[in-house]
């Protein structure tokens, strides 16, 4: 599998924010984009379940890049949908993918999943994504912010 970048600062990925959930991404060999979670305590909504929104961040990720390779395609976040189909345990291996449904032109349609070790899909969205502009992403200055692929610990 192709690893994707990470930053150093973001909520779902960063390497370097305390708050992260420290998500790496992946691309597998179908094209889709993967990360394995487990969510601690501190992110509990009810007792033993994860905060719907904490989901609903990791989605929205996993959709974002699944348009995104290399990890270098920066979208924004049009619309999303989310679905709530079963209680997402804390502390329990799961599985994140995201899936290309389509594009046109500056636009990309996907979906992801919130997958247990079993399969059974726990929570699922469909979004909507928008290509940054070229000369608003020059000014972003995404290296500045610790952008890139990192090794993987052994």
């Amino acid at each position: 599998m192709k690893k994707q970048a990470t930053s150093d600062n973001c909520f779902v990925c960063g390497r370097k924010n305390p708050f992260s959930l420290g998500l790496n991404f992946y691309v597998d060999e179908n094209g889709d984009t993967v990360a394995e979670v487990s969510f601690p305590d501190q992110y509990q909504g009810y007792p033993g379940i994860l905060h719907g929104g904490i989901a609903a961040a990791v989605l929205d990720e996993i959709c974002g890049r699944a348009f995104s390779d290399n990890g270098d395609q920066f979208m924004v976040t049009s619309e999303l949908s989310v679905r709530y189909r079963k209680p997402v345990p804390l502390n329990t291996p799961l599985l994140a993918k995201g899936y290309k449904v389509s594009r046109k032109g500056r636009v990309a349609f996907a979906r992801g999943e919130l997958l247990d070790r079993d399969g059974t899909v726990l929570v699922d969205a469909r979004g909507t994504y928008v290509d940054i502009p070229e000369d608003k992403l020059q000014a972003m200055h995404p290296d500045s912010y610790g952008w890139r692929v990192t090794p993987d610990e052994n």
